[in-house]
């Protein structure tokens, strides 16, 4: 299909960082775009108090070139109820679609942002390969099963994981089933843990920078030298919405599916770049520098197929963790 060429009115949702529910994050958003240099009037918003609620974003959608989907949940801590993170992603995306379908004849693309979480499986070596290696061909098949047998039991990472895969099946069963009433094409984006610089006002808590920094807080050899999480691949903020940008505009990108990640890496990686970076980063313990290379992890994760794409280079740990670490610092936290 066509890219969406520039200029054009791109709908974003969850764009103050999460869901925009109230006027305040709105405006607040509307204020970074100001202070960024950017006209007033190519800035509006919208408030979607619920997305689960049917018709949520008919009027949002109205009069859009393309859709940019990043709104669902992210957590791993809630009741233990697995509806109460599956169905918010589950519903805002499908209902998302349905609205772009009735009321946005003019959207040729819709982005979705999914997760590494719908591709990460359990997965041995192919002949010849001395680790198993993971891309976009892959899903997560054993979460939803995971969360099917145990409910509550099984746990916040296979619940959010499998409200992650469910979503992005769903939206791509929706494309399929509606192929000849629709004429937009999607894509959908597939981070890891995400750091690097945060503008929004949401608390830190629960994000992937209280993660970063108790990670960097601990002390004990065995768990710096660990991978950063099970995976040890990450990526940097800005590379994942530039990736985001760069899918509308390629028309090779309709129709796929992209991990965005770097790694893997060690807490003690993320420490010697911040070390690396300031001379005296307060009284951050420096642990066991160099150690912690090449950590031991379960499979290789390709993002190559992003790379190659949109001729794209991720940032690596010295460009993202040492400016997080900074803005925890500045924040207090």
């Amino acid at each position: 299909m066509s890219p969406i060429p520039a200029p054009a009115k791109i709908l974003v949702t969850g764009a103050s960082g999460f869901i925009v529910r109230s006027a305040s994050k709105g405006e607040y958003v509307k204020r970074l775009f100001e202070e960024g240099g950017i006209e007033k009037n190519r800035f509006s918003y919208v408030i979607v108090e619920d997305i689960e609620k049917e018709g949520a974003f008919d009027h949002a959608v109205v009069g859009v070139d393309a859709v940019e989907h990043t709104a669902s949940p992210v957590t791993l801590v809630h009741s233990g109820d697995p509806d109460e993170i599956i169905q918010p992603a589950l519903k805002g995306t499908l209902g998302i679609l349905a609205s772009v379908q009735k009321y946005a004849p003019g959207v040729k693309r819709v982005i979705i942002t999914s997760s590494y979480a719908a591709v990460v499986t359990p997965k041995t070596p192919a002949p010849g390969q001395e680790i198993a290696i993971i891309d976009e061909s892959d899903w997560n098949t054993l979460s939803e099963i995971e969360v099917k047998e145990k409910g509550k039991a099984a746990g916040g990472v296979h619940i959010y994981r499998a409200s992650k895969v469910l979503a992005e099946r769903a939206a791509w069963d929706f494309v399929e089933s509606n192929k000849d009433s629709i004429g937009f094409d999607l894509v959908t984006i597939c981070p890891p843990m995400v750091y690097g610089p945060m503008i929004h006002e949401a608390p830190l808590t629960g994000t992937s920078a209280e993660i970063l920094r108790n990670g960097l807080n601990s002390h004990a050899e065995e768990d710096l030298l660990k991978p950063v999480n099970v995976s040890g691949y990450w990526v940097d903020v800005r590379d994942v919405a530039a990736v985001h940008v760069l899918a509308l505009a390629n028309p090779d990108a309709g129709g796929q599916r992209f991990i965005t990640a770097t790694g893997p890496h060690s807490w003690q990686d993320f420490l010697d770049s911040i070390h690396a970076a300031q001379k005296d980063p307060t009284d951050l313990f420096k642990g066991y520098p160099g150690k912690g290379r090449n950590p031991k992890v379960p499979a290789k994760v390709l993002a190559t197929k992003a790379e190659t794409t949109f001729n794209f280079k991720f940032r690596g740990v010295d460009d993202t963790i040492p400016a997080m670490f900074q803005m925890i610092q500045a924040k207090g936290f």
